[in-house]
């Protein structure tokens, strides 16, 4: 997916936001702002929102010392999560068609995300995912929540490559692993985090601490950007992106930077903007599971 001219002023506030997580005074602040200013006018619409991500996260860990600006923010996330897991057992257990379930609360659990939005309150949110008269999804849409394809596509699965995206949302895809394992303990599963700390993406540590190694290996994808560019990823991950039999992405910067790739991938996530709302033809604040025919 390209860069859209009304990503550049995200690209602003994101900045200015890391900066303050980073705790950053008044004129650091002003200075960051002004390097990305700077890099403007390099952006190449062609290149994917999270390339220009790492080069504004680069700035910010530069001007503040701090390389990981979000780990407080990163740590509640987790332990809120965590909290709450019980609960979301329940619901998998009563539900009529477990993996449904496992999969929507999947997706749902991708609105832990401080990289596209200003502020968020983890318990308010996650409150509302488990509020017995909220329901996930009102009205499944086929075209942009294919669940059938995923289902036929995990059962003749054999290897699974499942690329994670944020810290929090880790305990989310534990549930659907684990269900997908409870199913079929013979299916391989891979889960992917980033390399190093990047806004609040998950990594090799957050991912054990949600317990997704006791559904699958942990491997880093290698990737320092907010998304997945395979080119800049280890030659390990490439291996496995290619030899899967299927691949389930996380999350909007997955989806923005592998959405071209040709290989088949579904992609999970809540639409959190009006460029990817687009892009998709689907609503802000809707969950999406589409299968990329690539």
């Amino acid at each position: 997916m390209k860069t859209y001219l009304e990503c550049i002023p995200c690209f602003f506030k994101q900045a200015l936001e890391a900066a303050r997580m980073a705790g950053a005074d008044y004129i650091t602040q002003k200075k960051i702002l002004d390097e990305i200013a700077k890099s403007i006018p390099d952006i190449k619409l062609s290149s994917t929102p999270p390339e220009m991500g790492k080069t504004i996260h680069d700035i910010v860990k530069k001007l503040t010392g701090k390389e990981d600006p979000y780990k407080k923010l990163k740590e509640r996330a987790n332990e809120q999560t965590l909290k709450i897991y019980p609960e979301l057992k329940k619901k998998i257990e009563s539900a009529e068609d477990k993996l449904l379930m496992a999969v929507e609360l999947a997706i749902a659990g991708n609105i832990i995300d401080y990289g596209t939005r200003n502020s968020l309150d983890v318990e308010k949110e996650l409150t509302k995912i488990l509020g017995k008269e909220q329901r996930v999804i009102e009205d499944e849409k086929e075209y942009i929540f294919d669940f059938q394809s995923l289902k036929n596509a995990v059962k003749n699965a054999g290897s699974i490559l499942y690329i994670g995206d944020n810290v929090g949302e880790t305990v989310f895809d534990s549930i659907l692993l684990e269900e997908i394992k409870r199913v079929d303990p013979k299916k391989e599963i891979v889960y992917a985090v980033r390399e190093k700390p990047i806004i609040n993406d998950a990594l090799k540590e957050d991912a054990v601490k949600a317990g997704i190694d006791n559904f699958a290996e942990i491997i880093s994808s290698g990737s320092e950007v907010p998304g997945t560019i395979i080119p800049l990823c280890s030659k390990p991950f490439i291996e496995t992106f290619k030899k899967a039999d299927l691949v389930i992405s996380k999350g909007q910067g997955n989806y923005e930077t592998l959405s071209d790739e040709k290989r088949p991938i579904f992609f999970l996530f809540m639409a959190k903007c009006p460029v990817i709302a687009r892009d998709v033809n689907c609503g802000v604040g809707e969950i999406v599971l589409v299968y990329n025919h690539n």
